[in-house]
């Protein structure tokens, strides 16, 4: 037994080849120890603030064997430098003792990057146009107040050797991007970009070495800045979402204790195979799909199915990947494992609905679907005009096409939609909401349907006692004292609510937690149960509870799930707009019946599964109607991103989080109804933005066409439209 405890604490790897079977237990346990662990990455779903840092970064490193630990609060993980003799168990037990819930994830199935690389970058060719904007205005000052010849030139030069490198470097972005819609043989937004800024660059270029009036690097340096200011708002409203089916299949147990050879050899999900025997102790999630072969305990199903009770398991119980053991060990014979286990069938239908959310096209695309080819006819439709008219003067059909594109150019119409985001998106922060994804406002002010989950959605997932008060004090306080032992949820829920009552556990020995059936002690030389009715001798009641057998006398214990704070009000002010409401569940009828009749919602569904959620959202979706999906758990993870728009609350599940579109900061959901009606005030104020920026353009392109606005005019009122844009976005705030 020691050698198998020293063996399971090391994280090794081991083949899956056949000869494995033949090889003597302990000369594999030998090999494997040879091997040492590197990188555990564990999850901190409740993780927050600087205190978090400190007290999970002191905590890990004060354990032997662990080198470094570095929390990234951002995305609510550290991430552990450690000797082969820690495993993420021993982790997560000192993040417990701390207070820290914390999970394993597998790193080989996590690509998300730590760092953001794509928006350093644009935030840094961003500061460089800026300071290179402010240098060449101050030039460009010096030659607008009357400097001629050679000092006109002198500074036309220096302006140039500022503002070309900034061009090529700066303006990358959209380079880049206009040649690889050029290479498909298409007219992307970033075309007309990327010929507006060649063109006034060749033409100031041109008009300096001609000792020309006018250069216009102030208005290519112009035009690179605020183009890349609203590229890098545009990528700030992405930069949080990652792949929830990544993240989803990253929560998959990624090692599993195989039984071999009577050997508790700790193995690679990847390397377990059909007909295997796995061993899944008391508080582990389960690893496999599988039959459980030997041992009685209970599983909470909560985040697979929604369940808000434990279901009791023993020999020939099906058992999933991610259900959590609760009270004794269980012997499992594999059915499927790694990707053919039902967690990971449920990452592949979290991905193929992904895949559907992001092909919804913004307003912005859409828009600039069509502009982007009437930019380019105006701009050689001037050129062309200009050459026949002034017979062939090929400097001036140059300077007005340059002038057609730059007042054109997509800037305020790039600005439209991010500078809107931004501004929504922090009166909804300050509300309690996060945005994640670009479209979400524009998809949630969509909405007519909205789907609630139960358990942990419109409830709080934890159980509260009811009427402690209608017990004798003595079977209370015998109660918590029992309970006390127990990590039952029940049992857990009852000793707090006893502490919060003043009531003090008795004086119970002997106490010991019978699998699948409760926890017994001695008091006063009786033997005392708490737990199932049938274990206890009791008559099961209707409602949710726990049975305490004292004294030939059986008591019985209710629990109610608590309603989450502004359930109520989000509900009736979602109806008051008109939506239709549906609650969804995975948990027993009568609670679900309860909750909807408490909050007024008529359309319910109990004993709902995860493909189900999944299904009923798209049945809705194909019915016509734009659902916002209300969830938690990982049964939810499928439906959240089949749906139109989701939103999930900060205390979900990983999986869940990364699903939705928006996460509720806070316990309090009343921010949801405020949600949708910001959500469309987000969208008229995008739509006044398209009008404001067709406005400057009617007014704008007739002047350049007939030549009256030079390269640099097209820029300053590009310039003026763009600030007009963001000034309508702020009056969210």
């Amino acid at each position: 037994m020691a050698l198998a405890e020293d063996f399971g604490s090391n994280r090794a790897q081991i083949s899956a080849c056949p000869a494995c079977v033949v090889v003597p237990a302990a000369e594999r346990i030998a090999a494997l120890r040879a091997e040492r662990a590197g990188r555990i990455i564990l999850s901190l779903p409740n993780a927050g603030g600087a205190q978090s840092i400190s007290t999970v970064e002191s905590a890990l490193q004060a354990l032997p064997g662990v080198i470094s630990a570095r929390v990234n609060l951002t995305q609510k993980r550290v991430s552990v430098e450690a000797e082969g003799t820690v495993t993420a168990a021993q982790l997560i037990q000192v993040l417990e003792s701390q207070g820290q819930e914390a999970h394993e994830l597998d790193p080989g199935l996590l690509s998300t990057t730590e760092t953001d690389r794509q928006g350093r970058d644009l935030l840094m060719r961003l500061g460089v146009a800026f300071f290179s904007m402010m240098n060449v205005m101050l030039l460009s000052v010096a030659v607008w107040s009357g400097a001629e010849d050679a000092t006109r030139d002198l500074f036309h030069w220096i302006s140039g050797a500022i503002a070309l490198p900034t061009v090529i470097f700066a303006g990358q972005p959209f380079l880049k991007s206009a040649w690889a819609s050029l290479r498909l043989g298409k007219l992307g937004m970033d075309v007309p970009i990327s010929l507006a800024l060649i063109l006034a660059s060749s033409i100031s270029v041109y008009e300096t070495w001609m000792s020309g009036h006018h250069a216009y690097f102030d208005a290519a340096v112009m035009l690179a800045f605020f183009l890349l200011l609203g590229r890098y708002l545009d990528h700030r409203t992405r930069a949080i979402a990652r792949s929830a089916a990544e993240e989803l299949a990253a929560l998959e147990v990624p090692r599993a204790i195989v039984l071999v050879d009577g050997a508790e050899v700790e193995t690679p999900i990847a390397a377990v195979a059909t007909g295997d025997t796995v061993l899944v102790r008391p508080g582990a999630r389960m690893p496999v799909d599988g039959i459980v072969l030997h041992g009685a305990s209970e599983l909470d199903r909560s985040l697979l199915t929604g369940e808000s009770l434990p279901v009791q398991a023993g020999q020939g119980t099906i058992v999933s990947a991610g259900e959590v053991n609760l009270t004794g060990p269980l012997t499992v014979q594999v059915t499927a494992a790694g990707k053919d286990s039902s967690l990971h069938r449920m990452a592949d239908l979290v991905a193929v609905a992904e895949g559907a959310k992001t092909r919804y096209t913004s307003l912005a695309d859409r828009a600039a679907k069509a502009y982007s080819p009437l930019v380019h006819i105006l701009s050689f439709s001037a050129f062309g005009y200009w050459m026949w008219a002034t017979g062939g003067d090929l400097r001036y059909a140059i300077n007005i096409s340059a002038a057609v594109l730059i007042i054109t150019c997509p800037c305020a119409l790039g600005l439209a939609v991010p500078a809107v985001i931004t501004s929504a998106s922090g009166r909804l922060f300050r509300k309690g909401l996060l945005i994640k994804h670009g479209t979400a406002l524009e998809r949630l002010a969509e909405v007519d349907t909205v789907v609630f989950d139960k358990t942990g959605t419109l409830t709080l997932g934890r159980p509260d006692p009811v009427g402690l008060d209608d017990h004798p004090r003595v079977s209370v306080a015998v109660a918590a004292a029992l309970a006390a032992g127990s990590s039952h949820p029940l049992a857990r829920a009852l000793a707090d609510g006893a502490k919060a009552a003043g009531i003090d556990p008795a004086a119970v020995t002997d106490i010991r937690e019978v699998p699948g059936q409760g926890i017994e002690g001695q008091f006063h030389g009786v033997r005392v149960r708490l737990g199932r009715a049938d274990w206890c001798g009791a008559s099961p009641i209707a409602a949710t509870a726990t049975y305490l057998a004292l004294d030939g006398v059986t008591h019985a214990f209710g629990f109610t799930d608590r309603l989450r704070p502004g359930a109520e009000q989000a509900v009736a002010a979602l109806k008051a707009a008109g939506m239709k409401i549906e609650l969804l569940s995975g948990d027993a009828p009568a609670p679900v019946r309860d909750l909807a009749d408490r909050l007024g919602i008529t359309d319910w569904q109990a004993g709902v599964l995860p493909t189900e959620k999944a299904a009923r959202v798209a049945e809705l979706s194909a019915q016509g109607r734009k659902v916002l999906m209300v969830g938690d758990g990982l049964n939810d993870t499928a439906a959240l991103a089949a749906a139109h728009v989701s939103i999930s609350p900060a205390s979900a599940l990983d999986a869940a989080r990364v699903a939705s579109d928006i996460v509720l900061l806070g316990q309090d959901i009343a921010p949801i109804a405020d949600a949708v009606r910001i959500s469309r005030q987000a969208t008229r104020r995008m739509v006044e933005n398209f009008l404001i920026s067709g406005g400057y353009n009617i007014v704008a392109v007739p002047l350049a066409l007939v030549g009256l606005a030079t390269p640099l005019a097209a820029a300053l009122a590009m310039s003026l439209s763009s600030i007009t844009v963001s000034l309508n976005a702020m009056r969210l705030k």
